[in-house]
């Protein structure tokens, strides 16, 4: 039987790190509830059962193979000879870092006091480049910029280093700029403007020279591209335009064109940079790290949570960790991949669960529709488990459960996502009910048991669901977005916001473009009972957000829950919070899709605050 707990304590590997000679893997292994961080290695050819080295993140080895560095507690450290050791006592917190012949460069906050009273300007702390020699111990900064992103030349030559003119997410984001940085000689080469929120730096030769190529948003709708800047010209172009599929990652190659990780559909695939698939993954895939034709990566496919796998890339992928053991005796619902096409002839695909043990022959089922976030996401053909509201874990409550991919999202190129660019909720949503009327005209879904669900995005597209149509009984918006004129005015990110919904509220008195398109300028129509979830303290999608729906719905006399998770941020992290989800997701889609509503009862406590109109 699949318990709550099962999903929450979970564990999962993430940022994998191959030694320079190809034969050990480093990695980090947390539980789904963001349990502490563990460091472990293993063999890349499975020979040597993997351990537990010590407690940290974000693995790096030196070019020797010899020690592993990587970060706990906002410090540097490293592992050698069986023993762990912290390298710096810095006062603000290290953000990332890279090992190098002799020294260590690492990304940290200046480590000036925060002031007890926050003025904009002057509180703000640069995460700049510094030194960290390895004989001396001595620390120096680099440079007075706000770096973000720095990859060394594979000769031992300039680093790579992305910058913005202010840690501020907007506008730093949209002003990065490349540049290369002599360690020797303190020199600074400026390379131009790179694309909006750039990441990821890597070198590469070609026969004209040295080039540097980053990931980077093109527009603020559209999601990611490659960009290659030949460091002779300066000159930055995007490589992957007109791509029917979507980068994920970039990875260093020793010698050569970078290697890149690639969304392409419900799969994944392995590209050199330049040329076609060299491996394909079925399922999902990241954490991608490649050492000559060694190459690890961390796999989920339908029935198998996320494992990490390796070989070499002209042979198969073997697993060499079990840390889904756990799961083993659990039956899982079948899940099918979906291909259809929208009004408008767009291909588009999905995934579709079903109770374990059930076929379509048993249906019709209760059907709740799972909308991913983002819009810039996707559900990959993988173990869909987890504690936001989750395929198998309401396959397992009797649901049959739709996973649509609709315009906007990754996998198909920057033209299918760039789709709802001041369009969120038109074609997007016709794309998703298309999905849904296929599934009940096949006789797998109830037409009278309908449910919606989803977080961020998701949430966004539940809340509008429902003041478009009627036909859903019941509807969970999960941090979603209710008003878009006001996220970009409060969200991390005001200008993708902006882009989506269309508009921003200083664009004169209105009716402005995001008015049409924001969840609360429909609630007059809503009569399906909504569950919002909200953290108190999503700086993402500001609680105001749940606040001004929940508002609305109580105006309209429309039966909803509202729940506030203390001290969350965008995804709840708090063990108990996230067994909350997942109960009270359950209970909700229960109460009003199993049995009439007449017969509901008051659920359980909540964990957070509640509001019941």
């Amino acid at each position: 039987m699949l318990a709550a707990e099962h999903v929450v304590d979970l564990r999962v590997p993430s940022q994998l790190a191959l030694s320079p000679d190809g034969r050990w893997v480093a990695y980090t292994v947390k539980t789904v509830a963001r349990g502490v961080e563990e460091l472990w290695l293993a063999a890349a050819d499975g020979s040597v059962a993997p351990r537990k080295l010590t407690e940290g993140a974000e693995p790096r080895w030196s070019p020797d193979s010899a020690t592993v560095y990587f970060l706990r507690d906002g410090r540097l450290c490293r592992f050698a000879d069986g023993e762990s050791e912290t390298l710096t006592a810095w006062g603000g917190a290290v953000s990332g870092h890279l090992p190098l012949s002799e020294a260590v460069v690492f990304l940290a906050e200046d480590e000036t006091a925060v002031e007890g009273v926050r003025v904009w300007s002057e509180n703000l702390r640069p995460t700049r480049l510094r030194a960290l020699d390895l004989e001396s111990g001595a620390v120096r900064t680099l440079g007075h910029e706000h770096v973000t992103a720095v990859a060394q030349r594979p000769d031992g030559g300039p680093l790579a280093v992305l910058s913005w003119p202010t840690p501020e997410l907007d506008p730093g984001a949209f002003e990065a700029r490349l540049s290369l940085w002599d360690m020797e000689t303190g020199g600074v080469r400026d390379l131009g403007r790179a694309g909006i929120d750039a990441s990821s730096p890597v070198w590469w030769e070609a026969d004209d020279g040295w080039h540097v190529a980053y990931l980077a948003y093109v527009e603020p709708a559209g999601g990611l591209a490659v960009f290659d800047v030949a460091v002779a010209t300066g000159e930055h172009r995007n490589l992957t335009a007109g791509m029917s599929a979507c980068p994920i990652e970039l990875v260093q190659a020793a010698s050569g064109p970078p290697w890149m990780l690639v969304a392409e559909g419900l799969d994944t695939a392995v590209h050199r940079l330049g040329a076609g698939a060299a491996l394909r993954v079925t399922g999902q895939a990241e954490s991608l790290a490649v050492r000559g034709e060694v190459v690890a990566v961390v796999v989920s496919t339908a029935h198998r949570p996320k494992e990490v796998a390796c070989g070499t890339l002209t042979g198969p992928l073997g697993t060499i960790t079990d840390l889904g053991g756990g799961l083993s005796g659990i039956p899982w619902g079948a899940q099918e991949r979906l291909h259809y096409e929208a009004g408008d002839g767009l291909p588009l695909d999905g995934l579709l669960i079903l109770p374990p043990g059930k076929t379509r022959d048993d249906g019709p089922f209760p059907l709740v529709t799972l909308v991913h976030g983002g819009p810039y996401d996707r559900h990959a053909d993988r173990f869909m488990l987890n504690w936001y509201p989750s395929g198998q874990w309401l396959a397992h409550a009797g649901y049959a459960v739709f996973h649509p991919n609709p315009r906007g999202g990754q996998g198909h190129g920057h033209e299918f996502a760039a789709r709802v660019a001041g369009r969120v909720g038109l074609e997007e949503w016709d794309d998703i009910e298309t999905g849904i009327d296929l599934l009940v005209a096949a006789g797998v879904a109830d037409p009278d048991r309908l449910g919606i669900g989803g977080w961020s995005h998701g949430g966004f597209m539940a809340a509008w669901a429902v003041g478009r149509t009627e036909r859903f009984k019941a509807s969970l918006m999960g941090a979603g977005i209710s008003d878009w004129g006001m996220l970009a005015a409060t969200g991390e990110f005001g200008p993708f916001e902006a882009a989506l919904g269309g508009s921003v509220g200083w664009e004169g008195p209105g009716p402005h473009p995001h008015d049409r398109l924001s969840p609360v300028s429909h609630a007059a129509k809503i009569r399906t009972p909504v569950l919002i979830l909200h953290g108190e303290d999503d700086t993402n999608v500001p609680l105001s957000q749940a606040e001004y729906f929940h508002r609305a719905l109580r105006h309209f006399g429309i039966e909803h829950e509202f729940v506030v998770y203390p001290g969350e941020g965008h995804s709840p992290r708090e063990r108990t919070h996230q067994l909350d989800v997942l109960q009270r997701t359950r209970d909700w889609f229960d109460r009003w899709l199993r049995r009439p509503a007449d017969d509901a009862g008051d659920g359980p406590a909540p964990a957070g605050r509640r509001f019941a109109a």
